[in-house]
């Protein structure tokens, strides 16, 4: 279980750089939230009730905020996080052929993980890249325009363990 003492203590540092570049201790909850999943790979209630106490904010503020943005996790997810976007123009270009084949291919459904961890499929609303629609976020990194065959050789990479 994770507690306050905890998470000021052992990443003190890198919050106390955090907290100089803002003004007010409520504009550094996205930065430090950041911090907190990259550390811990999710947040999880006990990580927001500590970002909570850190910044003096509201729990429910942080757990709004947390609930709002897709790019916060509540729970692990695997290795390669597929995300793909559900956008008009990605809709349009045909995001949802290329969920249902990732869908087959990963054998798991939207919002679910594979059973060794390796893989997690989600959808997004719009992660505002409409230039290379229909598109993606696997981990950090955007990708489009989607085809099939793209879908294909990102897998072969990953199954191969070559750089994407």
């Amino acid at each position: 279980m994770i507690k306050n003492s905890d998470f000021t203590y052992q990443y003190k540092l890198e919050l106390e750089q955090i907290m100089s570049q803002y003004e007010t201790k409520r504009a550094a909850l996205l930065p430090v939230l950041n911090l907190a999943q990259e550390k811990y790979g999710s947040l999880s209630p006990e990580i927001e009730k500590a970002a909570a106490e850190y910044l003096d904010l509201p729990l429910m503020q942080v757990r709004e905020v947390v609930s709002f943005y897709t790019l916060y996790h509540t729970k692990l997810k695997g290795k390669y996080h597929f995300q793909v976007c559900r956008n008009m123009s990605c809709h349009l270009l045909g995001c949802e052929e290329i969920i249902e084949y990732l869908k087959t291919r990963l054998s798991i459904d939207v919002g679910e993980d594979s059973e060794d961890g390796r893989f997690s499929l989600s959808t997004v609303e719009c992660l505002g890249a409409c230039e290379i629609a229909p598109m993606m976020q696997l981990n950090d990194r955007y990708i489009g325009p989607l085809t099939k065959e793209s879908m294909d050789e990102i897998l072969s990479k990953i199954l191969s363990e070559q750089k994407i």
